[in-house]
């Protein structure tokens, strides 16, 4: 069990983060949603039917969708861009390992895809950039969704039109909504790339070593 820890320990501090926030944020919403509720007359709800909620539906996967967006766009960018110095970059004037045709590998222990080849390793291959995107399109889909039920609910609150997920999708809230968020991602992710071709963090392998030079590029 020790062992199970050490070597798992980085997944599960960081789902155990992700739980603690995502239950936070459900129960700080729901108080946020009734206090809502009731200072417009409106009736409270249970927390079971809260999580249902376009409020909180909308909420949780507006942030899902800008994560996986930038997660699938960085993992992509990193085959054919590079960054100078950066510890998250491949480097441009060497061949990288992660370059290599795994059909020429002789590893016997290489995942199964690799072993069997074909279509098979063509899709696994790609399996990352493929997964990252599909889950951005779900969450895509669910922040539509969820933001369709909230939009309708306060312009019947205001007397004014509901319309269909897809006209959802068209108006300015939904795309201020998803852009507030990506623009956030791309900067994160930004800052780190350039910040660290200067700075370090000893232990990490975010990091290039503290006493690698500035040109010095990818983190071994």
């Amino acid at each position: 069990m020790k062992n199970f820890f050490r070597n798992n320990g980085l997944s599960i501090v960081m789902f155990l983060l992700f739980f603690f926030s995502l239950a936070g944020q459900s129960i700080t919403g729901f108080m946020e949603y009734n206090d809502d509720q009731e200072a417009h007359n409106g009736s409270e709800v249970s927390f079971p039917s809260y999580l249902l909620s376009g409020h909180f539906v909308e909420a949780v996967f507006e942030n899902w969708e800008s994560e996986f967006l930038q997660m699938g766009s960085y993992v992509i960018l990193t085959v054919f861009l590079f960054q100078k110095g950066s510890s998250e970059s491949k480097d441009p004037d060497k061949e990288e390992k992660v370059d290599e045709d795994p059909r020429e590998a002789k590893n016997k222990d290489a995942p199964g895809p690799v072993r069997k080849g074909g279509l098979v390793l063509k899709l696994y291959e790609n399996s990352l950039t493929i997964t990252l995107f599909l889950l951005f399109l779900l969450s895509f889909l669910l922040h539509a969704i969820g933001g369709h039920d909230e939009y309708n609910n306060e312009q019947m609150e205001h007397g004014g039109e509901t319309v269909s997920v897809l006209g959802y999708l068209a108006t300015s809230r939904f795309w201020f909504e998803s852009f507030q968020n990506w623009q956030s991602e791309f900067m994160s992710v930004g800052a780190l790339i350039v910040l660290s071709i200067f700075l370090r963090q000893r232990g990490s392998p975010e990091s290039k070593p503290v006493a690698s030079p500035h040109s010095e590029t990818g983190s071994a």
